[in-house]
C-alpha cells in the first residue's frame, strides 16, 4: 500500500499493481478498493493499476467539510503519482465522479465508465434530492446502519435481503463506510447529466452496461454518449450493475489499449 497528499493535505490510500500505461479505478457507493482488487490484478498484466480508496474509506483519511472538489484533487495527486496523466475507470457512482474529474480538466487519456447511475425521468431531481435529505438526516443522527439501509432500498434491494445483511458479519464494514453515501449523492447532483459535461469532456470515452441491468442503465448509456462528443457505448450480455470482473477486463484493456485515429504513432485506423 502506498499513499500520496491531496491539495487539502488528506492522506489518500493506494495498491500499485503492474507495468505499462496508467489506470486509476475509482469505486462507487459503499465500497472501498477492495470491491476492485480482482480487476485490478485482471489489468495489472498491461497497465500500472491504482486502485484507491477514496476519502473516509478504507486506509483513506478524510477532511471536513466534504466537497466534491476535494474528491477530484485527490484524483488530481493520484494522477501526478502516475506520472502527470492517467486513464480513469469508474464504476457506478464512481463513474460519475471521474466524469467530473475530467471535466474539470485533469489530465485524463481515456475514460471508461460501467453504468453512470444518471436518470433521466423528470421527477428524478426530486427523488434525489429527498433521498439526500433523508441520508443527511440519519447521518448526522449516527444512525449508520439505517442510512445504509436507506442506501440499499434506494436501488432497489428488496427489505428481506437487507434484513439478512443486517445480521450478517459484513455489515460493520458497510456501516464504517456509511458516512461517505452523502459524499456519492452529492457526486449525483440532482441524479440527472449535467447539460455542461459535452463541452468539458472531449477525452475518448467508452460506456459499458449490462445486457441484465434493466432499462436505466442502457437510458442513462444513451444521455452519456449523445452529450459527449468522443464517447461510444457498449452492452456486455449477461451481465448485471454487479459484473464480473474477468468479463469488463477484456473491453477495459481493449479501449484503453487503443490509440484515436489522430494521436501521435496511430496508422490512421484506430476505431476512435
Amino acid at each position: 500500500m502506498d499513499r500520496v497528499r491531496s491539495a487539502d493535505g488528506t492522506s489518500i490510500a493506494f495498491d500499485r499493481l503492474g507495468d505499462g500505461p496508467p489506470v486509476i479505478l475509482v469505486s462507487g457507493a459503499s465500497t472501498t478498493r477492495a470491491v476492485h482488487a480482482s480487476l485490478a490484478e485482471l489489468l495489472a498484466a498491461d497497465f500500472t493499476v491504482f486502485n484507491y480508496d477514496r476519502r473516509g474509506r478504507g486506509d483513506s483519511a478524510d477532511t471536513e467539510p466534504y466537497a466534491v472538489g476535494r474528491e477530484v484533487d485527490d484524483i488530481g495527486a493520484l494522477i501526478n503519482a502516475a506520472g502527470g496523466s492517467a486513464g480513469l475507470f469508474g464504476n457506478s457512482s464512481g463513474a460519475v465522479l471521474a466524469l467530473r474529474a475530467t471535466a474539470a480538466g485533469l489530465p485524463v487519456t481515456r475514460l471508461a465508465l460501467w453504468e453512470p447511475p444518471f436518470m433521466v425521468d423528470p421527477d428524478a431531481p426530486r427523488r434525489h434530492r429527498e433521498y439526500l435529505e433523508r441520508l443527511d438526516e440519519l447521518v448526522e443522527a449516527g444512525r449508520r446502519g439505517d442510512a445504509m439501509a436507506l442506501f440499499m432500498t434506494t436501488i432497489g434491494l428488496p427489505p428481506e435481503q437487507i434484513e439478512g445483511m443486517r445480521r450478517s458479519p459484513m455489515w460493520p464494514d458497510l456501516e464504517a463506510v456509511a458516512p461517505t453515501l452523502v459524499y456519492d449523492a452529492r457526486v449525483m447532483g440532482d441524479s440527472t447529466l449535467p447539460a455542461d459535461l459535452g463541452a468539458a469532456v472531449r477525452v475518448p470515452t467508452l460506456v459499458l452496461t449490462g445486457g441484465d441491468t434493466g432499462a436505466w442503465a442502457d437510458d442513462a448509456a444513451r444521455a452519456v454518449t449523445t452529450g459527449l462528443p468522443a464517447a461510444r457505448h457498449e452492452v456486455l450480455p449477461g451481465q448485471t450493475h454487479a459484473v464480473a470482473w474477468d468479463v469488463l477486463a477484456g473491453p477495459l484493456d481493449a479501449f484503453f489499449t487503443e490509440r484515436r485515429a489522430d494521436e501521435p504513432g496511430s496508422d490512421g485506423n484506430a476505431r476512435w
